[in-house]
């Protein structure tokens, strides 16, 4: 993870030191009931990948006009702190469907 997004999430309480990326794969998708992604073209190239998920493929920002949230990595701080401001309120538009 990044050293930015680490420690930002440590300041909100959350600890993110335990997290390791994984390349998604087909099986990944067909155990998961819900797939939040950031941008629409991760959508797209999911139903690609596995065209049978795609009913369970939405965007975290679906609740806020379909809006993608972009990656902040390689960029400085305030673009990893806009960028946690649209997750924390993406995952809180989601919890009441969930």
């Amino acid at each position: 993870m990044d050293v930015t997004a680490e420690q930002l999430l440590r300041e909100h309480g959350i600890d993110g030191s335990a997290h390791r990326g994984k390349q998604l794969d087909a099986d990944m998708l067909r155990q998961a009931d819900l797939v939040l992604v950031m941008e629409k073209a991760h959508a797209a190239r999911i139903t690609r990948m596995a065209p049978e998920a795609s009913g369970k493929v939405f965007l975290l920002g679906k609740w806020q006009d379909e809006q993608d949230i972009p990656d902040p990595y390689g960029q400085q701080r305030p673009a990893f702190e806009h960028v946690y401001k649209l997750i924390d309120h993406g995952v809180s538009r989601w919890l009441p469907y969930l």
